[in-house]
């Protein structure tokens, strides 16, 4: 049983979100804009602007300045998203006692780096296209659309120290459309489309570290008697050789490594110490 409550209060950082949100803004963040004269020349080509914040943001700063003669002003057609939501997705539960494990890099080759199962989350993101006439914002949505069928799937290095890669899905659930007049037709015009997305990852808990074992022992008695039990039989198992890199025990490798098995018998009544590693009268 995981006593989980100790593990509260490590201190652990995967940025298991933060890479989902930086890997779903990578997605939009060539969209390009081209301008025509009427007889179909290119007389401009811009990178839209892309940048994390609300909906509101923006358009509160039209508000205050739709002329924009400030300084500081928002340029348009430009693309903005949020998050909106992390759900716990139960439908992709994983047995959270099986552990992953990856044999450490660089000096620590002795060691094994080991995490417990990710858990499912859902996170929800809302992408803004902000243009001032429809044909640029048509021709944003339509350099985005097409890809989501309904969804999309982004290949992520989900955690590093363990060399967990793993594909994530982003799935395009709703369009929504405005388009907002303030004040007389001359005014300035706010086209925003909405696409709502969903996003299927993992959050991974903390990862630690611990030695390779190399070897193991056990002492076999035939009963228990309360005082000065008697030792019958002693079962060792050591890799062969025994000084095998981590990385060999891989189970679809089996030829690179076999296992030495010591049995030994006993009547002495003497008992293994841990800690002096040797065999003694005590109890």
């Amino acid at each position: 049983m995981l006593e989980w409550g100790n593990m509260l209060g490590q201190y652990f950082y995967n940025q298991s979100t933060r890479n989902v949100v930086v890997a779903f803004g990578t997605l939009f963040n060539t969209i390009q804009l081209h301008k025509k004269d009427g007889s179909g020349n290119i007389v401009q080509s811009m990178k839209v602007p892309l940048a994390y914040g609300p909906k509101q943001k923006w358009l509160s700063r039209l508000t205050e300045d739709p002329n924009l003669n400030k300084k500081v002003a928002v340029t348009l057609p430009r693309i903005g998203f949020e998050i909106s939501g992390i759900t716990y997705d139960p439908t992709r539960k994983l047995q959270k006692t099986i552990k992953v494990k990856k044999v450490a890099d660089g000096i620590d080759t002795d060691q094994v780096k080991s995490g417990f199962m990710p858990v499912p989350y859902n996170i929800n993101f809302e992408l803004y296209v902000l243009s001032k006439n429809s044909d640029d914002a048509l021709q944003i949505v339509e350099q985005i659309l097409p890809f989501f069928q309904p969804d999309y799937t982004v290949t992520m290095k989900e955690i590093p120290e363990l060399d967990i890669i793993r594909d994530v899905p982003i799935i395009l659930n709703s369009v929504g459309y405005e388009d907002d007049y303030e004040g007389s037709f001359t005014s300035r015009r706010s086209i925003i489309y909405t696409l709502s997305f969903t996003a299927k990852y993992y959050m991974y808990g903390p990862v630690t570290a611990s030695n390779v074992i190399r070897k193991v022992q056990v002492d076999q008695y035939a009963d228990l008697p309360v005082n000065s039990p008697k030792r019958e039989q002693r079962y060792s198992v050591t890799p062969t050789p025994s000084n095998v890199a981590p990385a060999a025990f891989d189970p679809s490798d089996e030829d690179n490594f076999g296992f030495n098995e010591v049995t030994s018998f006993f009547q002495d009544a003497k008992n293994y110490d841990e800690k002096s590693g040797t065999d003694t009268d005590d109890a």
